[in-house]
């Protein structure tokens, strides 16, 4: 494999330097709250790595923690539940869906995408990284090609990579720092590519030699639409090694970064974008996240600390208070333990031991404090929400209605970070993955209806449904109150269109296609029935002309009868 040029060594170098000065005053604020939230996540030092000694030290009181998981569950179940559907694919001319062929072919590719997902480790990966970007305010995972379940997963921890946007606040560049040993590097790159010094440390059998290797994954300026070939993709992606790790450090405290010669590994490409980063809230022109659950609770989580700390000092003055004696007991051995026994002369010491000052500490008082304080912590991570929103598979949409108007506030500022991980997540995954199972040729062919036609993506999960319970409900009530209106007017049936409805309220709680009847179908169902309506009526006009002429018949006859009597 051909050498980075040294113009193309300087353009990594300087962009990694770059990039690395612009995350640097993010460093201590995540290295805080990975400390007092989840200190195993977040790689900010060299020691970090493969660290098995105990990281919770600043951790007394568990709240947090707790909280954070379960936001972090919670909002796995509400926005991609493995247990349901999730999202559906649309053409952006509306007037499509009324094909039957384009809802069924819909219909099969979503079934496949979901039976990739299913397939792949994305809903192992994806709670790793909603985490992250629960906490830290910023989540990366890599999805990648895979022989044998289309898509591979990777996710990523702060403080590991470095990031950058386009001019439209679009992510498109990412860098990753990786720890590697000599053998997976060689296992990966092959023996050819990799430096002398790993070459040296495998003939040695020195296998477990850990190094850093670098990836850089930004726009291909040499892109060539059509072009199939490695190098001419839209992104472009370029190995090389920075070092060994006994000689330098991690992220932003690295003491090197020098690539030498036979350093470069590989140069590949891509046809997307193949890391997907979600960013909680960001202000103005910022790269990473500047606002997160985490960073909301970092103060209150850091106070309860503090209050579990005294709380148990305050206990253990009440349980074993410090006590006071005379000096004739200095040299006596004095047990305070229960059952203990301290012998001294009653004589000479007219006074035993006793407490220093009456200790009467508020616990109570502390207690309804500190629970306020985790009431707080939950807010801030919507606990009680996500609680909520995962308990609702299989609920009605009536049902759901009343806990969105139950949590409405909530929900509505949980609405601009949701909105973020659909755009930045969500929607990507489900566009990279189409692609995929494209150019693997797994998808059914499309009807010639949606040629050239793009797709939009709608989403249904729980939590989106949720959001958009007020739409089903305004249907409705609607219907019900039109119905009320029609029992004392019967031609206000005709403002409202139910064909339209049914099939809106179908669309919004998510209704497999099969369900809904075609329009063309329905149409025609409608004439059959009004046609077979018509010819009844005849055959009973028919019959009743039959009967009116055959009573008109009768009733000549029995004239005629009784006119010949009387003659």
């Amino acid at each position: 494999m051909a050498e980075l040029s040294k113009k193309e060594k300087d353009y990594y170098l300087r962009r990694l330097s770059q990039l690395k000065l612009e995350q640097s005053s993010f460093i201590s604020h995540w290295k805080e709250l990975s400390e007092y939230l989840e200190p195993r996540s977040g790689r900010f030092f060299l020691s970090d790595r493969n660290n098995g000694g105990k990281r919770h030290n600043k951790i007394i009181n568990g709240r947090g923690t707790q909280a954070l998981r379960s936001s972090q569950s919670g909002i796995f179940a509400g926005v991609m539940s493995p247990t349901r559907p999730w999202f559906k694919l649309e053409p952006i001319n509306q007037e499509l869906m009324a094909v039957q062929g384009v809802k069924e072919w819909l219909y099969k590719v979503e079934t496949v995408l979901r039976a990739i997902f299913l397939d792949s480790n994305l809903y192992s990966a994806a709670p790793i990284m909603l985490g992250e970007t629960l906490l830290f305010g910023t989540g990366a995972m890599a999805q990648l090609d895979d022989f044998e379940s289309v898509s591979r997963f990777t996710p990523y921890t702060c403080g590991s990579y470095y990031i950058t946007q386009n001019d439209r606040g679009v992510v498109d560049t990412f860098v990753i720092e990786r720890e590697r040993t000599v053998k997976q590097i060689v296992d990966e790159f092959g023996i050819d590519n990799v430096s002398v010094a790993i070459k040296s440390h495998y003939d040695r059998c020195e296998y477990d030699v850990w190094y850093r290797i670098c990836q850089f994954i930004d726009p291909n300026p040499d892109y060539v639409p059509g072009d199939e070939r490695s190098d001419k993709l839209p992104f472009r992606s370029v190995w090389f090694e920075l070092g060994s790790l006994s000689s330098t450090g991690y992220g932003n405290n690295s003491t090197s970064t020098v690539i030498t010669d036979n350093k470069f590994l590989r140069k590949s490409g891509f046809h997307e974008f193949p890391v997907h980063v979600v960013r909680w809230s960001v202000t103005g022109d910022d790269i990473y996240a500047t606002n997160c659950p985490g960073m909301v609770a970092l103060g209150d989580v850091k106070a309860l600390q503090i209050m579990e700390k005294r709380k148990a000092q305050a206990i253990d003055k009440l349980v074993n208070p410090p006590l006071k004696g005379p000096p004739s007991l200095i040299d006596v051995p004095v047990n305070s333990l229960p059952g203990g026994m301290t012998i001294y002369d009653s004589d000479t010491t007219k006074e035993g031991l006793a407490p220093i000052y009456q200790v009467a500490p508020q616990v109570n008082d502390l207690r309804m404090d500190m629970q306020a304080i985790e009431q707080r912590i939950n807010e801030a991570f919507f606990v009680d929400l996500f609680l909520a929103i995962s308990t609702m598979e299989g609920i009605q949409p009536k049902n759901q209605l009343e806990l969105s108007q139950r949590n409405a506030e909530r929900l509505l500022m949980l609405g601009p970070p949701l909105e973020r991980i659909q755009q930045e997540f969500l929607g990507q995954v489900i566009h990279r993955t189409f692609n995929q199972a494209m150019r693997a040729n797994i998808l059914p062919p499309p009807p010639p209806e949606l040629d050239g036609q793009n797709l939009n993506i709608s989403f249904i999960s729980a939590l989106a449904q949720a959001q958009r319970a007020s739409e089903v409900s305004t249907i409705e009530r609607t219907a019900m109150f039109i119905g009320q209106l029609a029992q004392l007017n019967p031609s206000v049936l005709d403002k409202f269109n139910a064909d339209e409805a049914a099939e809106k309220y179908a669309h919004y709680v998510g209704v497999v296609p099969s369900v809904i009847v075609p329009q063309e179908q329905v149409e025609a169902t409608r004439q059959a029935r009004a046609e077979q309506q018509q010819k009844l009526m005849e055959a009973e006009m028919a019959a009743q002309e039959v009967k009116t002429i055959r009573e008109g018949v009768d009733a000549a006859d029995v004239v005629s009868s009784m006119g010949a009597n009387n003659g």
